[in-house]
């Protein structure tokens, strides 16, 4: 085993075990979860940031490919209490440096006490306290990284299939496979496009919905997202997850504001407004929207916080969620939002193109 050290934003440097060797820096943040940790690593969202769990074994049903949500690990670094020798060589294999034999209770009480942090890391046979206060010192802010998107889109256009007729535009901020597989199941053909995909080029598409994913980072990072929201506002069914809830709001007249240390994990109350009705949701974001403006209606709220967990508006035809329904590895309450979605369509319109196509 190999030194390690974690610099904090808040003076300390934490010395841990060394399991990935390798040097990095990020915010410092951490997730509850206490399965899921394959989803997690793969999950888009995560990009530029240090992942904490806060369970305190991680890889304890071994690492599986079918589960990821992208082709890659995402976290510039792992941490947990103890790591099993799989998730060690899936994470060598990623070159993405890892550390156990932490605190981690300490780490995610200081999270939560001070707010997620800027961290610096340093793994090896020879590293010091000193070179991890130097990955600290280039730590950039979430709201820095300002082409992030860049970072986690696809660079050309994908489809995939469904079988049906409906045609939805995935604007790819950092999507989860599960968001696509979500809407394939129920036979739509999803179009992943690229986070900066210009208004002509869903106006040549012309989907039945247009969808702005999940991804990490500031929205205010994403403005063409938001143009592609302006442009089609009640011309076109518009959905939203995750940053896609906040590059909604924002274009929608909202605002968005940064969260003391976010939520991620998957036991976050969600009440809706309307019928009282409480489900549990799987959650990943540092970002929330902060005032909705005066086109959208808020329809779920966070229990905990009272956070937006829900938008609406009726008459544009526009619908979002704060949390995952998608909700891999689960729960699975939340999966009908994606029913919801593919029911604001106008089918006999869409059966008219299909035809006027054939």
């Amino acid at each position: 085993m190999s030194d390690a050290y974690i610099a904090l934003a808040d003076g300390r440097v934490v010395e841990a075990r060394g399991r990935v060797p390798g040097r990095t820096r990020g915010e410092l943040v951490f997730t509850t979860a206490y399965t899921g940790y394959e989803e997690s690593l793969t999950d888009p969202s995560y990009e530029e940031q240090v992942l904490t769990f806060s369970y305190p074994l991680i890889g304890n049903y071994g690492v599986r490919d079918e589960r990821f949500e992208s082709d890659r690990v995402h976290p510039r670094a792992a941490v947990a209490r103890e790591f099993t020798e799989d998730v060690v060589e899936w994470l060598a294999s990623e070159d993405v440096p890892a550390i156990d034999h932490i605190d981690t209770r300490d780490l995610v009480t200081s999270i939560r006490e001070e707010g997620a942090m800027k961290c610096g890391i340093a793994v090896g046979d020879d590293v010091t306290p000193e070179d991890a206060r130097e990955e600290l010192a280039k730590c950039k802010g979430m709201s820095e990284h300002v082409d992030i998107g860049k970072q986690v889109s696809v660079d050309e256009p994908e489809l995939h299939e469904g079988g049906g007729v409906t045609d939805v535009a995935l604007v790819d901020c950092g999507a989860k496979g599960s968001i696509v597989s979500s809407l394939t199941d129920r036979g739509a053909n999803v179009h992943v496009l690229p986070y900066d995909t210009s208004v002509s080029d869903i106006e040549a598409l012309e989907p039945d919905v247009l969808f702005i994913s999940n991804g990490p980072g500031d929205p205010a990072n994403f403005e063409q997202a938001a143009t592609l929201v302006e442009a089609f506002a009640g011309e076109v069914p518009i959905a939203g997850i995750c940053l896609g809830q906040q590059v909604v709001a924002r274009a929608l007249g909202g605002t968005t504001e940064k969260m003391a240390f976010g939520h991620r994990g998957v036991n976050q109350p969600v009440i809706d407004v309307e019928t009282g009705k409480v489900v549990m949701t799987t959650q990943n974001h540092g970002y929330t929207v902060a005032e909705p403006g005066d086109q959208l209606d808020v329809t779920q709220r966070n229990v905990n916080d009272d956070t937006a967990e829900g938008l609406a508006n009726d008459e544009l035809n526009v619908i979002t969620r704060q949390y995952h329904p998608e909700a891999n590895p689960g729960p699975h309450d939340t999966l009908g939002f994606f029913d919801e979605v593919l029911g604001m369509v106008d089918h006999d319109d869409t059966q008219r193109r299909a035809v006027a196509d054939d």
